[in-house]
């Protein structure tokens, strides 16, 4: 059985482990980093994602004319977090920590590892409640310029230069089963050996084992993700305020994110807390071409197109794209069905759509800047949403209402939609459009919305009527959900070590990224800001990694 000792184990290598380790690296300490799949997944989760930074008050929301300062900030995190456990203790301090590092540190950090961000500030959860009530008051989203793969760069090659200069050692296919206490200090892990596997980034590779490891270590940092690719964890961790979990969902990450660290860090003494927080979208969109089992895509939308339930009801105020995911997911599933609809014209296709993921923004991803002039600026829609009107099962496009109500029906599930219902609702929103005022309050939001230029610019369409032969085809999109993000995780104090039931540090034991939920085991609360998920993986990451570094 294959053993050897470290200064430092990392188990898994998404962002997390990779910070952890380019920080233990730094400090000039020895770490072997473990991980159940191939090396083609080599920065993990994060290498799919978009990239987008949570920033407080940076040079591209001054540039925009956007006013944003740590105590809005906090007051928006706060208001969306909703912390009102005991649990708590822990993921609010490390939310006063990730505020602090996002207004100050965060993108220096970044820009002298040579990190770049699309000057156009996105607005997520933009909220829609009062002052205090959850979402954005301003722009936030900040794009990595080469996203996910962009942002894992600097770490993957300064682990890489680890590796070369012989103080890292790198082990695919090591699938941690116990972690080893001794003493009541961990001090390492024991696992199997899979088969080796050739297969492609994100694609599912087998759990055939071959052999067993046991690697001691000085330290032990545990960042090997959350949930959502176990869709059976999901549903058992399901909370009742989001009502009863769905039947059917696309999955938003690969089928290596199963959560199977939990129980064994549980084993080793480590506490879990906010099992049941958890973040999912409700824009998920089947994948046509797909690369992990029922992969699905999150459409990132504007604020314009219609949300209609599956029977045909508008969403009431103020769920609409884009303002309140959790919202706009418990009330989903109080409708007694799995998957919801947007009516929009291509007028707004072509201005709002954009994919969630890497490989759906090959502008953004590969810094191709006349791709990205033309896919965000130029006629017609981008070319993966292209695609994915042109091929994929959850898009209909016709040319009257009449004919995109009988496609809509002709999906499955098609058959509860009321078409009645839908024509009702379409006209009626369309006839609040000829005036400047409007007791509707989602067109009030678009015009609201254009007074940012970030949005008039590339996010948000010239408010006018679906229904208008000149801003078509029609087009309807029938929506999923999507699997995404653990909000809760192992218990961590500030240095990142993992806590036991009594509160005390596990010795020897850390723990980072979205295993920890994003730092002290959950410091989302209930719900995120978005931006938040990249962000805190590098933050978690740096803290344990410069921890475990001076602890041995």
């Amino acid at each position: 059985m294959p053993s050897h000792h470290t200064d430092i184990l990392v188990i898994g290598w998404g962002l997390a482990g990779l910070v952890a380790t380019a920080e233990a690296v730094a400090a000039g300490k020895r770490v072997t980093i473990v991980d159940q799949e191939p090396r083609s997944n080599l920065g993990g989760q994060a290498w799919w994602s978009f990239g987008g930074l949570f920033f407080i008050d940076s040079p591209e929301q001054r540039r925009l004319g956007i006013h944003d300062s740590l105590e809005l900030a906090r007051q928006d995190w706060f208001g969306n977090a909703g912390f009102d456990r005991e649990e708590d203790l822990w993921p609010r301090r490390w939310a006063e920590a990730y505020l602090q590092f996002a207004h100050e540190e965060k993108r220096a950090w970044l820009r002298e590892k040579g990190v770049g961000f699309f000057p156009i500030v996105g607005w997520a959860e933009r909220g829609g409640y009062t002052a205090t009530g959850p979402g954005n008051s301003v722009p936030r989203f900040h794009i990595t310029w080469g996203t996910g793969p962009g942002i894992v760069a600097p770490f993957q090659a300064a682990v890489e230069a680890g590796e070369a200069d012989g103080r890292v050692t790198i082990l695919p296919r090591h699938r941690v089963t116990s972690l080893t206490v001794a003493g009541g200090v961990v001090t390492g892990a024991a696992g199997a050996v899979l088969a080796p596997s050739g297969t492609a980034r994100g694609v599912a590779s087998s759990r055939e084992a071959v052999d067993a490891f046991e690697i001691t270590a000085d330290a032990t940092i545990v960042s090997s993700g959350g949930i959502g690719g176990n869709h059976d964890l999901v549903r058992q961790w399901w909370p009742e305020r989001l009502g009863t979990p769905p039947a059917t969902m696309v999955t938003g990450v690969p089928a290596y994110v199963d959560g199977s660290m939990q129980p064994v860090s549980e084993a080793a003494g480590a506490r879990l807390i906010n099992g049941d927080r958890m973040w999912h979208y409700v824009e998920g969109i089947q994948n046509w071409d797909p690369i992990w089992p029922d992969h699905g895509i999150r459409i990132l939308p504007g604020p314009s197109s219609v949300w209609l339930d599956a029977t045909g009801n508008r969403l009431p105020v103020p769920l609409f794209p884009g303002f309140d995911t959790l919202g706009t997911l418990a009330h989903l599933r109080a409708t007694g069905h799995d998957h919801s609809w947007f009516v929009l014209s291509q007028k707004i296709i072509e201005k709002e759509f954009t994919l969630s993921g890497s490989e759906q923004n090959p502008d953004l991803t590969g810094k191709d800047v006349k791709l990205l002039a033309k896919s965000r600026l130029g006629k017609g829609a981008a070319g993966p949403v292209q695609a994915f009107m042109d091929h994929g099962a959850d898009f209909v496009v016709r040319d009257n209402l009449d004919d995109l109500i009988a496609g809509m029906q002709s999906l499955p599930g098609g058959d509860a939609l009321d078409a009645d219902r839908v024509r009702f609702e379409v006209e009626a929103r369309d006839r609040e459009i000829d005036n400047d005022f409007t007791k509707d309050a989602q067109i009030a939001m678009l015009r609201s919305a254009r007074a940012f230029r970030g949005d008039r610019l590339i996010r948000t369409a010239s408010p006018h009527r679906i229904l208008d032969p000149k801003s078509g085809p029609l087009i309807a999109v029938k929506l999923h959900v999507l699997t995404r993000k653990s909000l809760g995780g192992i218990e961590t104090d500030l240095s990142g070590r993992a806590l036991g039931a009594g509160g005390e540090p596990v010795p020897g034991l850390y723990a980072a990224g979205e295993a920890s939920g994003f730092g002290g085991g959950g410091i989302h609360g209930y719900r995120a800001l978005e931006g938040t998920f990249v962000g805190g993986c590098l933050f978690s990451g740096r803290v344990a990694g410069r921890a475990a570094a001076a602890a041995v």
